[in-house]
């Protein structure tokens, strides 16, 4: 399990970027709505996860608008730097026969 977004704005679960594994979860925080947007292969991780945390406070989750296949979700908090170009070595002199 992964949370993509924590303390967000329930709209961005609209978004079709995100993979069809994406939920949006609700809890109260300090009496309050909060929203998470979190992936799983299984729901049951999800729901276990934000129920042993949030106990009484934990409220729902829902699927998000996501249609990307997760295989193919370039994840965008974990983008990878550009490698840095290869340095050129030296040729070696060719060996003396």
């Amino acid at each position: 399990m992964k949370i993509l977004y924590e303390k967000c704005d329930p709209k961005k679960a609209e978004d079709k970027g995100l993979p069809y594994t994406a939920f949006l979860v609700q809890y109260e925080l300090e009496g309050k709505a909060a929203y998470d947007i979190a992936v799983s292969t299984k729901a049951v991780e999800i729901f276990d996860h934000y129920y042993d945390k949030y106990k009484k406070d934990f409220r729902r989750f829902d699927a998000t608008s996501g249609t990307v296949d997760p295989r193919k979700w370039n994840d965008p908090t974990t983008q990878k730097q550009p490698a840095p170009p290869k340095k050129k070595g030296r040729k070696q002199p060719p060996a003396a026969a």
